[in-house]
């Protein structure tokens, strides 16, 4: 990794090899952000906080070995990434704005591409990790994590059942929590319905009806029009000598048609006029018809004007026009169909929430069968990683263990007994310690001292980490705590670990770093920041000083120098 402007780090390159990296340094040399650094890589958070003092942002880079087949050399490649030679190149910027950005093989990706990535390259385990140990949901994810398939398989079914009984039974809720409200909901659409069907209103009839009203609270004078209209166009049978436009226009035409084949362009104005003349025959008889139709009925216009009413009435209601009202009418009664279906819906649900439960419990009891199946063995393997570490005597165990419901109605049926459920199942699972023999088994959390709770916390990741099918594993001071045989037994078992992976390791015990293949010095300069050439690595008398710093707060004093050597010389052979 090169690491850039991050906390007290300048500008450093941090070298990890294959095998067992002990990373050492004075408190607040800057280890931390060894740490802090790989986790940005890795899609940690981005807190501008860590940009240093005065730069305008941090940058970590990182050349991580992949083969072509390993799913994060896979899924960088389906986000467009490019292999280097069978190595993947990550960066992550930080701006001092707390901007984030994130490359992966030359491509600029999504911040979250690294989490997903990280999954598949390496597994973190700090001193969070060991606090969150502590809790009884994390010891049952890591239970389940370590139990593999046998409880993932069961468990999806379960989540999946889960899911489905909330939402059953959250609708079963929302129908009975409900019912008054949805009563009176259904029993104002019935009224508006029937209200609706008793006036029987047609598409547009409030439209036709209005042009009605016009009409006949105008007939006389529409009358009176089409009549003068009628007389000037076709004459008045009481006036005799009136002169009409039809007569006008006639002689007209037989004037212009006695000499029309005289020239060609009068022949044509010819035509016209007779067009004229058959146009206002057809119009005066149009109007002679419709004065004929017009029927001043006060009677019908009262008719009209009370279905106007009542159409009015139904508009004011329910919609700004007919169309309007019977779109309301449409929706409503699809409504009150599902309204006063409920009981039939509530009788529905409640047979499937009950149908579901009882599949729970089963799911439930499969998921206790497998977690105890497993449990004996994730206990038998932390107990021999605590024999390693210097407690030989140490037994631990997993205690399953379920919860009566607080209400029968509320609970599943497991191992014949009602049970609180969750959406991990009915079980509480909590790790027992029994440090000597003869002491019964208590809560790790209860039953151990510090240097033992270390111990255990760190017996339980290496066998956790043995379940983690990653290539890389990153311990952040998980030996807090340890000292002594114990801290040279804890170097012994991650140089094990390192075997069959890279084990990068921040630590403060001498113990520790001398199983180390490799030890890095985190250092400061003068002015308080760490550049390159402060990441070192350390061989010879340089690491034997580094050692003996660590042992005695002296690198020149001659018995620190040979308690380093032999730590070094007992690491070596025991390995």
């Amino acid at each position: 990794m090169r690491i850039r402007s991050l906390g007290v780090i300048d500008d450093a390159v941090v070298e990890l090899s294959p095998g067992f990296t002990a990373v050492t340094g004075e408190t607040g040399a800057g280890k931390t952000m060894v740490v802090t650094s790989l986790g940005l890589l890795l899609g940690g958070r981005a807190d501008p906080a860590l940009v240093r003092i005065g730069a305008k942002s941090a940058v970590v880079e990182g050349r991580i070995a992949v083969g072509s087949a390993a799913p994060a050399a896979v899924r960088a490649e389906e986000a467009g990434a490019e292999l280097d030679d069978g190595t993947l190149l990550i960066s992550r910027t930080v701006s001092a704005e707390g901007r984030s950005r994130a490359h992966v093989g030359g491509r600029s990706v999504p911040v979250g591409l690294l989490g997903e990535l990280a999954d598949d390259l390496v597994a973190v385990h700090g001193q969070t990790d060991q606090q969150g140990l502590l809790r009884p949901a994390r010891q049952r994810q890591a239970l389940d994590r370590y139990a593999g398939d046998a409880v993932s398989v069961p468990l999806a079914k379960y989540t999946a059942a889960y899911r489905r009984v909330r939402a059953v039974a959250a609708e079963l809720d929302e129908l009975t929590t409900r019912a008054r409200e949805r009563a009176q909901e259904a029993d104002l659409l019935r009224y508006g319905l029937e209200e609706i069907a008793a006036v029987e209103p047609q598409s547009d009839e409030d439209t036709e009806l209005a042009a009605e009203a016009e009409r006949l609270g105008h007939a006389e004078a529409l009358a009176s029009a089409a009549a003068s209209a009628h007389a000037a166009l076709a004459g008045n049978p009481e006036d005799l000598e009136a002169v009409d436009a039809t007569t006008l226009v006639a002689g007209a035409h037989r004037a212009l048609d006695a000499v029309r084949s005289h020239d060609q362009a009068l022949s044509a104005l010819t035509e016209r006029l007779g067009e004229i003349g058959i146009l206002m025959a057809d119009v005066a008889g149009e109007l002679a018809s419709y004065a004929d139709g017009l029927d001043a009925d006060p009677l019908r216009l009262a008719a009209v004007e009370e279905r106007r009413a009542a159409l009015t009435h139904l508009t004011r209601k329910y919609g700004e026009d007919i169309a309007a009202v019977l779109a309301w009418a449409e929706d409503g009664a699809t409504r009150l169909a599902e309204l006063d279906g409920d009981d039939d819906r509530i009788g529905e649900l409640t047979a499937e929430r009950d149908a579901l439960r009882a599949e729970l419990g089963e799911l439930a009891q499969a998921l206790t069968d497998a977690r105890e199946a497993s449990a004996k063995r994730f206990a038998d393997a932390v107990t021999a990683e605590l024999a390693e570490l210097a407690m030989p005597h140490a037994r631990v165990s997993v205690q399953i263990s379920q919860s009566e419901a607080a209400d029968e109605s509320d609970g599943i049926e497991v191992g014949g007994r009602t049970v609180a459920f969750g959406p991990t199942g009915a079980d509480e699972v909590e790790l027992l310690l029994a440090p000597h023999p003869g002491t019964p088994p208590r809560p790790i959390a209860k039953g151990a001292s510090g240097g033992e709770l270390s111990r255990v916390m760190l017996a339980v990741e290496v066998v956790f980490a043995g379940s983690d099918p990653v290539p890389t594993y990153l311990f952040d001071e998980v030996d807090a705590g340890v000292g002594g045989k114990a801290a040279v037994e804890v170097g012994r078992r991650l140089a094990r670990l390192a075997r069959s992976a890279q084990v990068v390791v921040v630590t403060h015990l001498p113990q520790v770093a001398a199983f180390a293949d490799r030890q890095l010095l985190v250092e400061k300069t003068h002015d308080g920041s760490v550049t390159r050439s402060g990441v070192t690595v350390l061989e010879g008398e340089d690491r034997v000083r580094e050692l003996s710093r660590m042992l005695a707060g002296q690198e020149d004093s001659e018995t620190a120098r040979a308690h380093a050597e032999e730590l070094l010389e007992t690491a070596r052979a025991g390995r």
